[in-house]
């Protein structure tokens, strides 16, 4: 422990399991109180009462505004006031093509991944502004960034939040608060494990993992988010603001999963390409 985040209040929603679980743990070993909430409430239970004291669980449907507004009301009653509010709560929602998806599955997964941020934000901002300090931040996701990785309305949902996170930075800069946004690539959590692999449970495996990978001999963690999380939230940080961090190994960079050193673009040296079909440096 080195007491990054220390004396801060930290509230992560999807706090029960996977990169919010990950969040709330690192967060209390680096010196913070954490308010985790979710929906999981055995789940959100256990892992507040195995962290002691400095945490509280808080059930929150993140769809809906009295839930969140409760959840920050609650955080400032039990320590005081909000310094950290991580909007990470998600699922991935409606999928198939285009001209298949029905309205009201799109409508549940914009309320879950999009609503839920604007919520969180807004409360937020609520009891930061009087305070003239914060951060707030938010998981969005590479399939953001980069055309397909993932859902449509997954997608859709992911890259507003980018937008989101650089009009409120804009707002908020002058009352001290801090905005940003986290972007996960392919990591070995609960809600990938089950869109890639059909099992929630299978972050164990290893070999898909680093098959998978952009980044050779290395594959993404909950803990890998968890890191980037508690350093945007902490004073080492304390000029970063409306950006979109990506955790991702490379992925949006154009990084081929699974490749081997020097292969494609970059497989030796060949000589220069000119106008008209020339080779090599003019003479």
């Amino acid at each position: 422990m080195t007491g990054l985040i220390q004396g801060k209040t930290f509230v992560v929603t999807g706090g029960a399991s996977g990169i919010g679980a990950s969040a709330a743990r690192l967060a209390v070993q680096e010196g913070a109180s954490v308010v985790l909430a979710d929906i999981q409430d055995e789940a959100g239970k256990a892992l507040a009462d195995d962290l002691g004291d400095a945490a509280r669980y808080v059930r929150c449907d993140v769809r809906s505004e009295q839930d969140v507004a409760g959840l920050v009301d609650e955080a400032v009653s039990a320590f005081g006031k909000v310094d950290v509010m991580f909007n990470n709560a998600g699922i991935v929602g409606a999928m198939g093509p285009i001209d298949e998806i029905p309205l009201d599955e799109y409508d549940f997964t914009v309320a879950v991944l999009m609503r839920s941020v604007f919520l969180g934000m807004k409360h937020a901002a609520r009891v930061m502004k009087p305070r003239h300090s914060g951060v707030i931040l938010s998981t969005t996701s590479c399939v953001g960034l980069r055309g397909g990785l993932g859902p449509h309305v997954y997608a859709g949902c992911k890259a507003a939040i980018v937008g989101f996170t650089r009009n409120v930075a804009a707002e908020l800069g002058p009352w001290g608060i801090r905005v940003n946004a986290i972007a996960p690539g392919k990591h070995a959590t609960p809600m990938f494990a089950d869109a890639a692999l059909g099992d929630p449970k299978a972050t164990d495996r290893t070999d898909v993992f680093e098959r998978i990978s952009p980044l050779k001999g290395r594959y993404g963690t909950a803990e890998d988010i968890a890191e980037a999380a508690v350093w945007l939230s902490s004073d080492r940080a304390g000029f970063v603001s409306g950006i979109t961090m990506s955790v991702d190994g490379g992925l949006i960079s154009g990084t081929p999963e699974g490749a081997e050193p020097g292969q494609g673009l970059y497989a030796g040296h060949r000589p220069l390409l000119r106008e008209a079909g020339g080779r090599g440096l003019p003479v």
